[in-house]
């Protein structure tokens, strides 16, 4: 059975900052804040059951607003990028905050991921909700988001998350944790070997906005259908990997959307430690932590470059807004927006 206990509640001009860990019965554990609703650690065993956090973060939770990074956090009201910070929905022009490049990225300054979420312990997960008023960063109608973390005694993190909307919107959830498997404060994480169940992937322009077209991974250096060292191909003369000083691309993953289904597996050779992604969404970006180097004063001061953590994100098609071929990311009144991400750790 799972312990939840809150570890702190830290008062700010933001407003209050709760903390809260969930334990299992092996004494792995999770740890979790309201900024953004993130997963700031995640405790798991080595092949020799020696315990380290293999999650990015920092150990000041004030850190956690307006970072950079969005270190473990939940963006939105869209993840990744929408072009030129415009779409339409039905026949009505939208602009959003442009804060990448000439694109919207991850809802903007005033996000989702920046936002203190409400806190509850609710059984053996802890659940945190978000209103967001009609207009709120120049997206449309009002939507309510919850987030719901449960962590089981198989060393499984199931993350789901739902929202419902008074009117018509887009969005696109995920979360953003950074993972190093030797643990948080080891270095790169280049040597780990990475395997993604995507036969195809989204090309983009040099501003990582998709092209529109779905490509085979076959003979390219987006091809993880088997594993790969992360950092073996990463200098490759391909432009993908130059438009982004690294990997920061998003795959198709294999099967059927809305259906649970692996969508990759990362593993450390040092460490034994291997951690298996699945989800319903259709899509998984993966980013190598390509700019970590001006990220906040990380856990236990040490400082993270570049390269130092991998991002796997599961969500729908970046910018599908203006790409009517794109699964959908239209919510209207009536329906539920309903996503499931789990993290299954284990060793080798």
């Amino acid at each position: 059975m799972t312990r939840i206990e809150e570890l702190s509640a830290i008062e700010c001009a933001e407003g209050t900052l709760r903390r809260f860990r969930m334990t299992n019965a092996e004494g792995a554990y999770v740890e979790l804040c309201n900024v953004g609703a993130s997963i700031t650690s995640v405790v798991v065993p080595d092949r020799e059951g020696a315990m380290a956090d293999v999650l990015l973060g920092y150990d000041d939770p004030r850190d956690y607003v307006g970072d950079g990074p969005c270190m473990g956090k939940i963006p939105g009201r869209y993840a990744n990028r929408i072009a030129a910070g415009r779409f339409t929905l039905d026949g009505v022009a939208y602009e959003v905050p442009v804060n990448c490049g000439p694109n919207h990225l991850h809802g903007g300054p005033d996000g989702f991921a920046n936002q203190l979420w409400i806190a509850s312990i609710e059984g053996e997960s802890v659940v945190f909700s978000l209103h967001s008023a009609d207009g709120h960063a120049g997206f449309p109608s009002a939507l309510d988001v919850v987030a719901k973390y449960t962590w089981n005694d198989d060393n499984c993190l199931m993350l789901n998350i739902s929202a419902t909307t008074d009117g018509a919107t887009v969005l696109n959830l995920t979360n953003h944790a950074y993972w190093n498997l030797s643990g948080h404060d080891t270095g790169s994480a280049l040597d780990h070997h990475l395997r993604l169940w995507a036969s195809r992937w989204l090309p983009t322009d040099p501003s990582l906005v998709p092209t529109g077209e779905l490509q085979a991974v076959a003979g390219t250096p987006m091809d993880f259908t088997m594993p790969q060292v992360i950092g073996s191909r990463i200098e490759a003369d391909f432009d993908a990997l130059r438009y982004g000083k690294g990997y920061d691309n998003c795959w198709v993953i294999d099967g059927a959307e809305n259906v649970m289904r692996r969508a990759a597996e990362l593993y450390d050779p040092k460490s034994g430690r291997v951690m298996t992604v699945a989800t319903d969404q259709p899509a998984v970006q993966v980013y190598t932590g390509n700019w970590l180097d001006d990220s906040p004063m990380g856990k236990g001061a040490y400082k993270y470059h570049d390269y130092a953590g991998v991002a796997i994100e599961c969500q729908n098609f970046p910018d599908a807004p203006n790409h009517p071929s794109f699964p959908t990311s239209v919510l209207r009144r009536g329906e539920r927006y309903d996503r499931t991400i789990s993290f299954a750790f284990s060793v080798r």
